[in-house]
């Protein structure tokens, strides 16, 4: 029983939903997940872009994503992995939508270049959500000219 239910709540292989305790924030949009049964995965959060850690506003992204989720049960609704073996994925704690947050609050963009890889609602939520964060100088929309993380690392 033990053993099916590790398997259940956090698989091998990509492909499902699964519940863990955030063991570490890795940056502004990547943390790791251990499931009960020890195993620690590395999960992107899917729709979003947060700046980097040496850009403005990186290291403000990670903190306000360590105070959503460090230490704290998420449930992680994934289907794939990035260009980078991580897995993809939707995070949600105590029924709120992560990524969601950080894009309202203004700590991350919407990751247009990836919107196809939301469902439909979330196409919808996301790009409204940048666009009251943009309109009220909420987080790095503060800044007069942020730079989108996708330009920093082409610099």
């Amino acid at each position: 029983m033990a053993g099916l239910l590790c398997c259940l709540v956090l698989p091998s292989a990509v492909g499902g939903d699964f519940k863990g305790r955030v063991v570490r924030v890795v940056d502004g949009d990547t943390i790791e997940v251990q499931g009960f049964s020890r195993r620690t995965q590395r999960v992107r959060i899917q729709g979003i872009d947060a700046p980097e850690a040496n850009q403005a506003f990186g290291a403000r992204a990670k903190q306000r994503l360590a105070d959503l989720v460090e230490d704290k049960v998420v449930t992680v609704e994934a289907d794939k992995r990035d260009r980078h073996g991580r897995t993809l994925g939707k995070v949600m704690v105590g029924g709120e939508d992560v990524g969601l947050a950080l894009v309202r609050e203004g700590y991350a963009w919407w990751y247009r270049d990836y919107s196809r890889d939301l469902g439909l609602v979330d196409r919808v939520l996301y790009p409204l959500a940048e666009f009251q964060a943009r309109w009220g100088d909420s987080g790095l929309w503060a800044d007069p000219d942020p730079l989108a993380p996708w330009e920093f690392r082409r610099r």
